[in-house]
């Protein structure tokens, strides 16, 4: 059980009835919120090491036609499923009903997940809850809660960066039961992967194989001499449709001052981060007038290849699964089977329509 303070953060933490770690990030200090007992009986976590690679059961497999690592997580089967909301696991605790969180109220917490698809040494999963209010949005966060969360992500990214087995820290929500959300209230997830995502190898690999200086500099200069698809900007953020968008609606937001990965963001981009963000996931839930299912995934650099992190830049990708009212983009034979996208909507009109929601 501890306590650090960063900027206007009071950082908490403590252990839940079954071992794992809950962190409250506190805007305030001396709640004493890390010390409300876990009164659950929950099993303790089986002691021993990780399951093999190439296990029966749980664990990760290669596959070599592909190149790529697979995770098999077969106990989030038992997983909860779209509980009714006098029954989420994610409000805070009340007297006769205890939850993941046992703290009466929280501003921004963070646990292990109970039902992870990877666990240590072979990574680890956490969740992040943005705020109590079971149906609340991250689009009706104030700036202020923006910026907790932000420190959240900032601090678990160097956190799980540290840990021994960590290559890749992956933070991301999901919104919406379009996009297979089974727990409706407001939270976000960080994965500690214990390898390099293809998506991201794929990305360091084009950005190793270009001619110019910097492949990510020059792409965010060419949005910005195009114009077109830029949809708003602040002097520490640009936010632009993608000219080769694979999904109906989607934004990349890069920092102006290219970083590897948030820790490494400064003062005042995170500052002015919740204000630009906020108003981009507003223009998504205006597009068709009901709130936007959409994946908000940070794309950060492998954690122990120096040379590249010299080269990445850190960037946020909002994407929403819905071409049209009553409408969802769904992976069909293209994309499943060959890879290969297709975008019903030219990218300069979602931005357009974006710029006008």
């Amino acid at each position: 059980m501890g306590s650090v303070s960063m900027q206007s953060i009071w950082k908490t933490s403590a252990a839940l009835a079954d071992g794992r770690e809950i962190i409250y990030f506190n805007e305030s200090p001396g709640l004493g919120r890390e010390l409300a007992p876990d009164t659950r009986p929950l099993p303790q976590r089986p002691p021993g090491p990780p399951l093999p690679v190439g296990s029966a059961e749980s664990g990760i497999r290669w596959d070599p036609l592909a190149g790529e690592w697979v995770v098999i997580a077969a106990a989030r089967q038992d997983r909860t499923f779209l509980p009714p909301a006098d029954q989420c696991p994610l409000d805070p605790s009340a007297p006769g009903r205890p939850s993941e969180i046992p703290a009466s109220s929280y501003d921004v917490v963070v646990f292990e997940n109970r039902f992870p698809s990877l666990s240590e040494p072979l990574g680890r999963c956490e969740v992040v809850c943005f705020t109590s209010d079971h149906y609340a949005s991250f689009a009706q966060l104030t700036p202020a809660r923006v910026r907790t969360v932000f420190e959240a992500w900032a601090d678990r990214t160097q956190e799980l960066s540290a840990l021994p087995g960590t290559e890749q820290v992956y933070c991301f929500e999901n919104r919406g039961e379009e996009i297979g959300v089974t727990l409706s209230h407001p939270h976000g997830q960080i994965y500690a992967f214990p390898f390099v995502t293809p998506r991201t190898e794929r990305m360091v690999a084009q950005a190793r194989g270009y001619n110019g200086a910097n492949l990510f500099d020059d792409l965010v200069a060419a949005e910005l001499r195009a114009g077109v698809r830029i949809v708003t900007r602040n002097e520490h953020w640009i936010v632009f449709v993608p000219e080769s968008a694979r999904w109906p609606y989607e934004v990349r937001i890069f920092p102006t001052a290219r970083v590897p990965d948030l820790p490494s963001v400064g003062e005042a981009a995170r500052e002015s981060f919740g204000p630009l963000y906020l108003d981009v996931l507003r223009r998504f839930d205006a597009l068709f007038d009901r709130p936007a299912p959409y994946i908000a995934a940070w794309h950060q650099a492998p954690v122990r290849d120096e040379a590249t992190r010299r080269q990445f830049a850190a960037h946020l990708q909002v994407l929403s699964v819905r071409r049209a009212a009553g409408k969802l983009k769904y992976l069909a034979g293209t994309e499943s089977g060959m890879g290969v996208w297709i975008n019903d909507i030219v990218p300069e009109e979602a931005a357009q329509r974006l710029r006008e929601a």
